[in-house]
């Protein structure tokens, strides 16, 4: 069970990222620091599993749950997770595996039970506190970018912000590739001025209008980035927001990513 935590291919990718520790001192050094590999076990086993940090089994994953916390805490404040997944894209790229000709932009709604920052009333839960979860996705749904709001704020207001945040993504010869050319997004998104702004970028909007009669044809590109919300989602500790620290929450949204980016890049992970 703990190989399948952490895999080969996930390690090797995950191990050049976190910072060095500071040198131990010659004379008491105190207790061996825990295994790094040991230390994502226990970040992967509580994003899938969404268990306590406390109830983490030691003996399955090879440390306790709050040294795990620690060294998520550690590693989001670094940037890890980010760099990771820009990794996998670039990866991705090389191996002609990303479409990003065509992009999907989409937000959905997760409770909060236990508040912090970025939360809000959700308009769609009876305004119980809630987040948000911001996604821009490739035309096979391979997740680009994501972002964290409260759950108040409206999808469109991370359009911009979204786009902005895409990595410059290598892996071919030639300038980074970090703009699709064509946009496609709900009617949540359909405002003149937002359409110009993406036009201004170089990249084409296909924005659903209001009022308009379904059957435009937009849900034939626009439908990946469901799915990836229904694969991001099955990160247990992604359904529902336990950490009150929002960074600790959005560090977690870049690790599963880069975990469905290995899934398309390694089809057995």
């Amino acid at each position: 069970m703990s190989a399948d935590l952490v895999s080969d291919d996930l390690w090797e990718r995950v191990a050049p990222l976190p910072p060095a520790r500071a040198p131990r001192r010659h004379r008491y050094p105190g207790r061996l620091p825990a295994d790094d590999r040991a230390a994502l076990r226990g970040i992967v086993y509580v994003l899938r599993k969404s268990v306590g940090w406390r109830d983490v089994p030691a003996k399955l994953v090879g440390c306790s749950g709050v040294t795990a916390w620690r060294r998520l805490r550690d590693w989001t404040e670094a940037g890890v997770w980010p760099r990771l997944h820009e990794v996998l894209l670039a990866e991705l790229r090389r191996d002609g595996l990303l479409e990003m000709d065509d992009a999907a932009i989409d937000a959905s709604h997760v409770r909060a039970l236990k508040g912090g920052s970025h939360t809000g009333p959700s308009p769609v839960d009876r305004a119980r506190p809630g987040s948000k979860h911001h996604l821009i996705v490739d035309r096979n749904g391979t997740p680009l970018a994501v972002s964290l709001t409260s759950g108040n704020r409206h999808d469109v207001t991370q359009l911009m912000p979204l786009l902005d945040a895409m990595p410059r993504i290598r892996g071919l010869r030639g300038r980074p590739r970090h703009r699709p050319r064509r946009l496609f997004a709900d009617r949540g998104y359909d405002f003149d001025k937002y359409r110009r702004l993406v036009r201004a970028r170089g990249i084409t909007p296909k924005i659903a209008r209001r009022g308009a009669l379904h059957g435009s044809g937009l849900g034939k590109t626009r439908w990946v980035v469901e799915r990836t919300f229904a694969w991001l989602h099955q990160f247990k500790r992604l359904r529902i927001r336990y950490e009150i620290r929002a960074d600790l929450h959005l560090g977690l949204l870049p690790l599963a990513c880069s975990i469905i980016c290995l899934r398309r890049l390694k089809p057995s992970f």
